[in-house]
Parts: C-alpha cells; structure tokens; sequence
C-alpha cells in the first residue's frame, strides 16, 4: 500500500469530513474556548473553531492508530496547533510586549543564577528598574500575549514524540524529546506552589482562567499574572532549549 493510499485508509477509518466535524466538533469547541480565556476580547472564538476544524481534518486524515495513541489525544494536538497558527498569522500582539516578555525572562535568569532561589515579584521589578505594580502590569500583558507561551514549548519538545504524524522519530530526536521532558518536569517541580497549582488546573484540569480564580479565591487577573510568572520562570530555566536565530522580534516560544 503506497502512502496516498494509507493515507486514504486512514480517513475511511474515521468517517467523512462532516462525520469527523460531527462527532468530534465538541473538542474543538472546548480547545478554543480554552484557549481564548486567555486572550485579548478581540479574537474570536468563531475565528478559533473555524481554524480547529481544518485541524480535526486535518488530523483525521493523518492519524495513524498504530502510534499507541487515542484520536483524541492527536486531535487535540493538532486541533491547538491549528489555532495558533491562525493567531500568529493575525500578529495581533504588539512586538514591544515580545520585548518586554523577553526582559522579564532574562531578569529572571539573572535573578535566580545570582541567588540559587526561586525569585520573587519584587526582585525581578528591581532587576528591571520598574515598580511592583509596573512589574505585574508587565507580566500579565506579556501572559495574554504569549498565547504559545508553554503549549508551543511542549507540543515541539513533547507533542510529536507522544503521537507522531510522520513515521517514528529519529533516535537522536527521540532522546532530545525525553531529555527535555525530564527538564520541564524538574523545573516545574522546582516552581512555587501556587504557580504549580496554576499550572495544574489549567494544562491538566482544563481549567479557564476565570474558573481557577474561583477555585483560588483571587481574579482572573491575579490568575494570569500567577500564570505569566510561572511561564517566564520556566522560560529562564529551560532557556538553552529554545532555539536562538538572532531575531529580534522572534516570539515563536515564550
């Protein structure tokens, strides 16, 4: 069986377009609504779903049952990355909040190299010559404009090991893979509790924002400023992951 054909096979296996769209346009509904709970008013969950569709689509035809995972499980995937393709297309953020997500990132690298500790609020705002509240105000645009802020970072390092779409990894690829998911466990486990906590609900759980302020007792916005600290923090410590091509205005990982 050649790979067209294969391919073909695959989509008969999970039904026409419309019978995909049907029985799985739920999660795309969901994926989206999760993923718009943190961002600006002025993207469209309408927008997000249309996308996540042509990523079921998409999914169904590629999916290969014999990579030991669930449909959902690389729908899922593929449906995220879908929709955050279309909002990179629609450059909707700023670059100067990229700019200032990046000093929030390197001041706390500094920070935290200097001390050996986690670093706290009022440290990185020193480090950066801002106030607290200018510091929050920073980390919260920057949460909101990060879309991709962790669940790029995993879906590249973690995603296509856990559900290949193109054959089996390369054993160089497969170790890099393994590698970094035992870094991200380790600095996540390195993280402050309610930062752990936040993560928690929102990647395992599912948690919208708004939903694990009520969980917390505190605002959404205290949640995503909770949420944007921990990003950064994970950024500045798995910092030589992140691939450096000396643009400037690269924003493709947190």
């Amino acid at each position: 069986m050649n790979m067209a054909a294969a391919a073909q096979y695959r989509a008969n296996q999970q039904g026409s377009p419309a019978e995909v769209v049907e029985r799985h346009g739920e999660l795309v509904r969901r994926i989206a609504h999760h993923l718009a709970a943190r961002l600006p008013a002025s993207v469209e969950i309408d927008d997000l779903v249309q996308a996540g569709m042509l990523g079921l689509i998409e999914a169904a035809r590629n999916f290969q049952s014999d990579q030991g995972a669930a449909f959902e499980t690389y729908a899922s995937i593929r449906i995220r990355g879908a929709m955050i393709d279309e909002i990179r297309r629609g450059d909707w953020v700023p670059r100067s909040v990229h700019r200032r997500y990046r000093d929030l990132v390197a001041a706390t690298r500094e920070v935290e190299q200097r001390t050996g500790q986690a670093a706290t609020a009022q440290q990185v705002a020193a480090e950066l010559g801002v106030s607290l509240d200018e510091y929050h105000a920073m980390v919260e645009n920057s949460a909101r404009g990060q879309l991709v802020s962790l669940d790029a970072h995993m879906d590249e390092h973690d995603g296509e090991a856990r559900v290949a779409s193109r054959g089996t990894a390369t054993p160089e690829r497969a170790f890099e893979q393994s590698a970094f998911r035992d870094a991200l466990a380790e600095a996540i486990a390195g993280l402050p509790e309610r930062e752990r906590l936040v993560l928690s609900l929102y990647y395992e759980q599912e948690l919208n924002l708004r939903e694990i302020g009520a969980v917390l007792g505190v605002s959404e916005s205290r949640v995503c400023q909770i949420h944007g600290q921990a990003a950064v923090r994970l950024r500045a410590r798995l910092a030589d992951w992140h691939r450096d091509d000396g643009d400037d205005d690269d924003h493709d990982l947190p």
